[in-house]
């Protein structure tokens, strides 16, 4: 990827997020009567050469677009200083003493400062309304498979249904069936199901069990067995000796057709099995061959009398430096169960391995048709994660074959803004406390300080998701806002928050901090900026010291 990428990238996103901050501060400024001597989008000398450059003055105000876009800043007349008169009179020879800044109420002081925060919050909401408006597909609350011999089996829940309340709490997306199971680690969830235009009840106990929580740290979550995905049709056969073995059927073949109705999914090939009698005739699809195969089985009412497993776990790869390949895993292994709890989806086993701490698992994999156990200890590793930040998680080192269909889809759009608005504002509220609760861990050590971000880490944030579609790269800037606006309240001089802590303090005494202290608190805050962003960069530089070293010497693109 070369520089221009990430500034087509981070630029347009910084662009918005900044002017937006610097309005809300100059619009409130204006309204409360402040004179706004400067409004900067970015930093330097205005953008242009010579006489032709990107600024103009109207109204007392000069306005610039900077060649330096990472930043911006709002300049009110009386900001710095505390006695109105003092800034250079050649400059604001007509200004009016209502026109400074320190001149006004404590309230209105408050209002500015606060103004570019609430900016920063309020734009989520204009940006979720929009997407509402244009319409997002979602995933629906539909179960797209179900772990044999799990919770939600045994309860009677089955492919295709549709979850409509939990609890008697209605739910309309996938995310919130999922909040819902994890939040539980106990007792039984009551679940109103529809099925075939008809609904039901259906009361299903929850098992807790080791996963990670939405910073991806180890924690007990709840678990019924149910997965938005679809499992493909791709077969195991763990043992010998069964019907499917003795007909040729091997573990990672992929069926697609069954007699004359073509399959996708798993539930797709059970049903069509379970439909069929006397001798079966299979179209799959084998690993190393282009050529579909046909084979004949019998017909014995069900998969399970056929001796077949989904192959959720079929290892396509192994690491030899990895303790999967350390402990003689190989291609082709069928991985069954992890300390004997059956391997229902690769998600779950992936959430388990990830979830371990690095605690030794026992897993028994089928090969050649024998059943044989290992025990292994994942370890720490360094991954790239979705959007290009690098994440400690635990590792075996396998890649797996079979990969996940999608679930049922659903568009979510509403135009009504009645409705859009305060859905927006629901969903700003769940992301900021998203960010909250992250913030809390960082500062309390749960999520390791080498987690900060600085310049290249948010640049490459914002090209991944760019990469990924306008709709990952709207709601990365909106989570950017919602930290720069959070982040902005904090009680540090030079930001918001710490100037309005000074305006405060100062409405309190009912007298202006002297200079000198002021000179002081701010030498304070900007130490510590300099500190959180020497930290943030630094991280930057350690991800990335093998790419920055190959750029330098011209090995890297």
């Amino acid at each position: 990827m070369t520089v221009l990428e990430y500034l087509v990238a981070v630029i347009p996103m910084f662009g918005v997020l900044i002017f937006v901050h610097e309005l809300g501060h100059f619009l409130v400024a204006k309204a409360c009567g402040v004179r706004v001597l400067k409004f900067s989008l970015g930093f330097g000398s205005p953008v242009g050469f010579g006489r032709h450059r990107l600024r103009w003055e109207r109204g007392g105000t000069e306005y610039v677009v900077a060649w330096f876009p990472l930043g911006g800043f709002v300049k009110m007349l009386g900001e710095n200083l505390h006695i109105q008169g003092e800034d250079d009179p050649e400059v604001v020879a007509d200004a009016r003493p209502d026109e400074f800044l320190n001149a006004k109420p404590t309230w209105q002081k408050l209002s500015i400062v606060f103004a570019g925060p609430a900016m920063n919050l309020l734009l989520p909401v204009l940006a979720f309304t929009v997407v509402l408006a244009v319409g997002v597909s979602r995933p629906a609350a539909v179960v797209g498979m179900v772990e044999s011999g799990s919770p939600a089996a045994l309860a009677g829940i089955a492919s295709g249904d549709r979850i409509v309340s939990i609890d008697g709490e209605p739910v309309e997306w996938w995310e919130d069936v999922e909040n819902a199971v994890r939040a539980r680690t106990e007792g039984a969830l009551e679940l109103r199901i529809e099925r075939s235009e008809q609904e039901f009840a259906a009361a299903v106990p929850v098992a807790a069990r080791a996963g990670l929580d939405e910073f991806g740290a180890s924690t007990r979550t709840g678990w019924i067995g149910i997965e938005h995905w679809r499992l493909p049709a791709v077969l195991g056969v763990p043992t010998d000796g069964v019907p499917a073995a003795r007909a040729g059927l091997l573990s990672g073949d992929q069926v697609t057709r069954v007699g004359d109705t073509e399959v996708e999914d798993w539930e797709q090939l059970a049903a069509a099995y379970a439909a069929g009698s006397g001798e079966i005739e299979l179209e799959l699809l084998r690993r190393g061959s282009e050529e579909p195969l046909t084979l004949t089985v019998p017909a014995l009412g069900g998969l399970d009398a056929l001796g077949v497993v989904p192959a959720t776990v079929l290892i396509e790869d192994v690491d030899p430096e990895m303790p999967a390949g350390r402990a003689g895993l190989q291609t082709g292994d069928l991985i069954l169960t992890v300390d004997g709890r059956p391997v229902g989806s690769f998600a779950s086993f992936q959430e388990t391995v990830r979830a371990s701490e690095g605690l030794t698992l026992t897993l028994a994999y089928s090969r050649d048709g024998e059943v044989r156990t290992v025990s292994l200890t994942p370890e720490e590793r360094e991954i790239e994660g979705v959007l290009g930040i690098e994440e400690t998680v635990y590792l075996i080192g396998i890649r797996h074959q079979a990969t996940l269909l999608p679930g049922s889809t659903r568009v979510e759009q509403e135009r009504n803004p009645l409705v859009s608005i305060p859905t927006a504002v629901g969903m700003t509220v769940e992301k900021t406390g998203q960010f909250l609760r992250g913030l809390k861990k960082i500062i309390t050590g749960e999520i390791g300080r080498d987690k900060l971000a600085g310049p290249i880490g948010i640049a490459e944030i914002a090209r991944k998701s760019l990469d990924l579609g306008w709709q990952y790269y709207l709601y990365t800037m909106i989570f950017i806002s919602i930290n720069l606006g959070i982040l902005n309240l904090l009680p540090i001089p030079v930001l918001d928050g710490g100037q309005a802590l000074i305006f405060a303090v100062e409405g309190v005494k009912r007298a202006p901090i002297s200079l000198r202290t002021r000179e002081i608190v701010q030498q304070v805050g900007l130490t510590m900026i300099l500190m959180i962003m020497g930290l943030a960069f630094w991280n930057d530089i350690s991800r990335n010291w093998s790419k920055f070293v190959a750029w330098l010497t011209g090995s890297g693109s």
